[in-house]
């Protein structure tokens, strides 16, 4: 089968048609407004997944010995080509930015300038050919290889069996060499910044704190985000403001990756430090585990210190450099290996006390955090059998317990909000006013997991890149364009990107959950005579934090 190529570029026409639609379908509406050079290296992705597409169906066409294409058909694909180049493309580049202005007028943005996104184009065009010319490096290896195996086999099973063996090599060589030291690499430079501070930060003078005097763990060990949890939180006067009496100061225990040679000794030193500071003698006993670097939210640790007036006593640790994103592809075993080996320890150690002097014993974590913590557990009656509640923010697509609960949905409840069991034991939160959905009895322990429709971090998922996700049938998530479809491989690359900026949106979008984590403690663990009155106190304070970006 012959194929028309242009001369000077020698691209394939067909691979060139698919490669200009693939671009077009990235300038539709994803979960999240895009700004034009991230708009840019999406599409340049999309348009090489196009051209590769096109190309590797053309290659099997030929292998097969599909019958060649007519000339005249070759000419109407050179009109096509032309159609799509000087008709769709600038037709959907106007309309991208257009849906782009929507994107952000729906959340609260401002809208960008239309004319930035020429500059797309440009960006575009060289992600695409930095990739296509990857591609034809690997090409010329499966030719290099298919005329050496062609000494021994046929021609066809020859490059057949070239195309798999270097496929093969090349993601093993990614997978492995290139994975690890770039994994290696990263780490040291991470390792690097966690040994510096926040603005402000300073060793703890009491010895209710990790770091802090008689600790058993090293103030230097804690980490740059262990040193911050341990040092922060609200103070005695700023919880007694909200809830009208007297508070104590709450206890924070935290262990870092430098602390103890392993997870397990990390685990352990944890309980002993809770024992020193007297943890298992206050009212609530809370476990986080935490993002890859360590991080733990002050939108999800300090509400409940609020709550309970200080007698809370809350435990963490590191067990990674990394960002969440980069700790979640490099190593993800590690955040579940960290949440069930704490709260594990913590458990047995909660558990030998006897039942009247116990603390109440809560879970939570955000993202990272949130897959990790699920670990500890079987199930949803795990959960409630051994915790007094639960707390989960913005988990991946790939929690098992969360996607459980949302696989086995109450019938007619959307993906983006589920219902389960009629909301006899866990929850799902959009907003405050979603924890009123369900029956009329929720039953104590509670569950809730805070999640936006417009999430990038609980949406992704590699089965975007074939399969149409349930969130993104109608009804639509509240803050989801109403204008967003799906398509194979886009939009896989559309959500992807999105989370590199999840967190670049308003409270209440997004990666960005501001003061509803509020709401979520108040249903899950309020004491008893908690008001409505210091929820709206409690806020208003997190609504501020939110505004000045220092809080989820």
């Amino acid at each position: 089968m012959s194929r028309r190529r242009l001369p000077s570029l020698h691209l394939s026409r067909a691979g060139l048609a698919a490669a200009l639609l693939f671009f077009a379908w990235t300038l539709t509406p994803s979960l999240l407004p895009r700004v034009w050079y991230l708009q840019g290296v999406q599409s340049g992705i999309g348009a090489a997944t196009g051209y590769a597409i096109a190309c590797t169906t053309w290659w099997v066409l030929r292998e097969f010995r599909v019958p060649d294409v007519p000339p005249r058909w070759r000419r109407y694909a050179g009109y096509a080509l032309a159609v799509i180049a000087l008709g769709v493309v600038p037709t959907m580049m106007v309309a991208g930015a257009n849906w782009q202005a929507d994107a952000r007028r729906m959340i609260g943005m401002p809208v960008d300038q239309p004319e930035n996104y020429v500059g797309t184009l440009a960006v575009a065009t060289g992600v695409a050919a930095a990739l296509l010319a990857l591609a034809r490096l690997v090409r010329a290896a499966t030719r290099r290889t298919a005329r050496f195996l062609g000494r021994w086999v046929p021609a066809a099973p020859a490059r057949i069996a070239a195309m798999l063996l270097v496929t093969a090599l090349a993601m093993g060589a990614i997978d492995g060499l290139v994975s690890n030291l770039a994994t290696r690499a990263t780490n040291h430079v991470f390792a690097l910044r966690d040994q510096g501070d926040e603005p402000g930060v300073a060793r703890p003078s009491g010895t209710l704190r990790s770091g802090g005097a008689r600790s058993l763990v090293p103030w230097r060990t804690l980490g740059r985000e262990g040193r911050a949890f341990v040092d922060g939180g609200p103070t005695t006067q700023e919880i007694g403001a909200v809830t009208g009496r007297p508070a104590k100061r709450p206890i924070r225990v935290y262990v870092g990756r430098a602390s103890a040679d392993d997870t397990h000794a990390r685990a352990r030193l944890a309980v002993r430090e809770l024992e020193r500071t007297g943890a298992f003698d206050r009212k609530v006993l809370a476990v986080a585990t935490a993002t890859g670097t360590g991080w733990v939210d002050s939108g999800l640790s300090d509400p409940l210190e609020y709550l309970y007036g200080g007698d809370t006593a809350e435990v963490s640790m590191q067990y990674s450099y990394l960002p969440s994103w980069l700790s979640f592809i490099a190593d993800k075993s590690r955040s579940r290996a960290a949440g069930r080996a704490l709260f594990d320890e913590v458990y047995r150690a909660w558990s030998k006390r006897p039942a009247g002097s116990r603390p109440r014993l809560m879970v939570f974590g955000e993202s990272l955090g949130a897959f990790g913590g699920e670990a500890a557990f079987r199930g949803l009656a795990d959960v409630t059998a051994r915790t007094d509640g639960a707390v989960w923010v913005g988990p991946p697509n790939q929690s098992r317990l969360w996607r459980g609960l949302a696989r086995d949905r109450d019938p007619g409840t959307p993906e983006w909000r589920p219902e389960y069991a009629d909301g006899a034991q866990v929850r799902f939160m959009g907003g405050p006013s979603d924890l009123a959905r369900g029956g009329p009895t929720w039953r104590r322990p509670r569950v809730v997991y805070l999640q936006h429709a417009s999430d990038p971090i609980v949406w992704w998922s590699p089965d975007l890149l074939l399969h149409r996700p349930q969130w993104l049938t109608r009804p639509y998530g509240p803050d989801v364009p109403r204008a967003m479809r799906w398509y194979p491989f886009v939009t896989f690359w559309q959500v992807t990107a999105d989370m590199t900026f999840s967190t670049d949106v308003p409270p209440g979008h997004g990666h960005r959950y501001g003061a509803d984590t509020v709401d979520a403690w108040v249903a899950v663990a309020a004491p008893n005579g908690w008001t409505p009155v210091q929820t709206a106190r409690l806020r208003a304070i997190f609504q501020r934090r939110a505004a000045r970006g220092t809080s989820s």
